[in-house]
């Protein structure tokens, strides 16, 4: 990212990792589990696009299809400033109305509180709008919440008055190249910048696994429903749920979810059951980094997901690249 990728948009698992550790203190196991989950479902397993297919070669078994290629995968629904796949046609442009919404919703500046009411907000909208929505055990219980709390844990700036960090109007902007001022903002395509006189997290304390699911088992204390697996049945406000028994085999309930590290447990070794772009090696090398998450949990053993009982869901079923 801002000069550590390559301007292709193309870069190695090892690329990703060295970027999102040392430009803004991601932790190295929670960096190494998302970049080799990005090789292994949308790669070639060594390296993947942070956009579509790589220009000039083949998606699909070669090189895979990249990020945005990636719905129900790596990319999720009820994205903070993208719009729903299946709804607009695309998952990857800011969406204006949605950034001021969120900074409507965040006065003062962005904090963990504000995000959370906002992803909040838009879980519901969407819901209420998109036929296909859906909320994934993996893409949606996992990947929707670091779309949110990124924002804050990787993109504020870092003071010795504001350890924790602060997070301006005019900072988010420069991250999301979105120009102007409240009421009358502007998107400028490939315009997104580090922020000037921008300090990351302290290199003492990056964000690791254990921060992350911290977080997302607060927001979830919040709203339960983002823990809801499941999804519109073909028409806006129809979400139905799957329980979380009959997907785990038995092994998770619903009621356990927030209890020790049920959550954590479930969500990385779904990651593990994912389709990926490729299949040959690339399944080996993402179950290797998830044995590891689990067993540093002391995780119970999931089989398998019964993806049965997602075919309900027209947004399940959609196919992960666009048409």
């Amino acid at each position: 990212m801002y000069g550590y990728l390559p301007h292709n948009g193309v870069a190695t698992v090892t690329q990703y990792i060295e970027a999102t550790t040392k430009v803004v203190g991601m932790g190295p196991l929670l960096a190494t589990f998302l970049s080799v989950l990005g090789g292994a479902l949308d790669g070639n397993i060594l390296s993947w696009s942070m956009g579509g297919t790589p220009r000039g070669l083949l998606g699909g078994a070669l090189n895979g299809n990249g990020l945005i290629g990636s719905h129900n995968k790596y990319e999720s629904d009820a994205s903070p400033t993208r719009p729903d796949l299946y709804q607009d046609g695309n998952n990857w442009k800011v969406v204006t109305s949605q950034f001021q919404d969120l900074v409507d919703m965040s006065p003062g500046g962005v904090t963990m509180d504000s995000l959370a009411a906002f992803r909040s907000h838009r879980f519901d909208q969407q819901v209420q709008s998109n036929p296909y929505f859906f909320n994934g055990p993996f893409s949606g219980v996992l990947v929707q919440p670091a779309a949110y709390t990124f924002i804050f844990r990787f993109m504020a700036n870092h003071s010795s008055e504001h350890p924790v960090g602060t997070l301006p109007i005019d900072v988010l902007q420069s991250w999301f190249g979105v120009q102007g001022s409240s009421g009358n903002f502007k998107v400028v395509l490939g315009g997104e910048r580090i922020p000037e006189n921008w300090y990351r997290r302290p290199i003492e304390y990056p964000y690791e696994t254990t921060y992350f699911l911290d977080d997302a088992l607060a927001a979830a204390a919040l709203h339960p429903k983002f823990l809801n697996i499941g999804g519109n049945t073909g028409t806006p406000n129809s979400f139905a749920g799957v329980d979380v028994a009959d997907l785990s085999g038995g092994l998770f309930n619903s009621g356990s979810l927030l209890e020790g590290n049920n959550l954590a447990c479930i969500l990385y070794q779904t990651a593990a059951q994912a389709q990926p772009d490729l299949l040959l090696g690339a399944l080996s090398q993402l179950t290797g980094i998830v044995s590891q998450l689990v067993g540093s949990l002391g995780c119970p053993q999931l089989q398998a997901i019964d993806a049965a009982q997602l075919q309900q869901f027209p947004g399940y079923r959609k196919n992960p690249v666009y048409g």
